[in-house]
């Protein structure tokens, strides 16, 4: 039944990555809190454990998504050279705080990021566009700004980066293909810092390697790498903003549903 969910989770994931440019954590984070709960994982590790196995995820659903909008020419690798240092030194450092904070502030800190992107999507609101990238400094601590937050919640990055990108003047598909690299430095500067955070973690699981669960790992792997692409594709058919808000929807259930568990 674990395997199946982590089945469903990963096709999930792998869509939206390519579809919306969203981080598939978003999707991937609540529901591994649900399957490691009902397993009686550690109550101190679930939420360090969930966020961990989501970003390790990401590695391989960034890399099919990445591949699907570059054949299509949606993706900017001068930026992704330019914004990774910054994105895996925010990364990693941002895996170790979250290593130091416990499951109610993590949940916390995962649902209010939730709620306030689908306000966003609720609202459609997009920053207006700059005419110009800024300078090296200033997409340095962008790309480390990008990378705390993904670790603290789990995701590629999508949420912050693709309006980062419009903003820096991408049109939005550019933006979302752009971003999908982006979250390749994310998700493996991500996984190595949650190995480091968990490895001496007392009485984690079985199967597991610092704050990666390999057999979610593994279930969720295995068909988000298979539908990525299929997102990338839709991208290009279907109407995203009544996407966008159908998945808001989805989204606002999910972090009440977590602030409604700390209660």
């Amino acid at each position: 039944m674990e395997f199946l969910l982590y089945f469903i989770a990963g096709a999930g994931a792998g869509i939206l990555s390519g579809l919306l440019g969203v981080g598939g954590g978003t999707v991937i984070v609540p529901i591994l809190v649900f399957i490691f709960t009902a397993q009686h994982f550690p109550e101190q590790h679930v939420m360090h454990m969930a966020l961990g196995t989501s970003l390790a995820t990401i590695i391989l659903t960034s890399i099919s998504s990445a591949r699907a909008h570059h054949k299509k020419q949606n993706v900017h690798w001068t930026m992704v050279k330019r914004i990774a240092p910054g994105i895996v030194i925010g990364t990693i450092l941002g895996a170790l705080l979250a290593g130091q904070l416990n499951t109610a502030i993590l949940k916390t800190v995962f649902a209010v990021f939730v709620l306030l992107i689908a306000t966003q999507m609720i609202m459609n609101f997009t920053p207006a566009a700059h005419r110009q990238l800024p300078g090296k400094a200033g997409i340095s601590l962008m790309g480390g700004l990008i990378g705390v937050i993904s670790s603290l919640v789990g995701i590629g990055g999508g949420s912050v980066s693709v309006p980062y990108l419009i903003y820096c003047n991408f049109n939005a598909r550019y933006a979302i293909g752009t971003s999908s690299a982006i979250g390749l430095p994310i998700a493996i500067a991500g996984t190595a810092g949650f190995i480091l955070a968990g490895y001496s973690g007392a009485a984690l699981p079985a199967y597991s390697m610092g704050y990666i669960y390999l057999p979610a790992f593994i279930g969720i792997a295995l068909t988000s790498i298979l539908t990525a692409p299929i997102g990338a594709y839709l991208a290009h058919k279907l109407p995203i903003p009544v996407l966008k808000r159908l998945f808001a929807l989805l989204l606002y259930i999910v972090g009440l549903k977590m602030l409604w568990s700390l209660l």
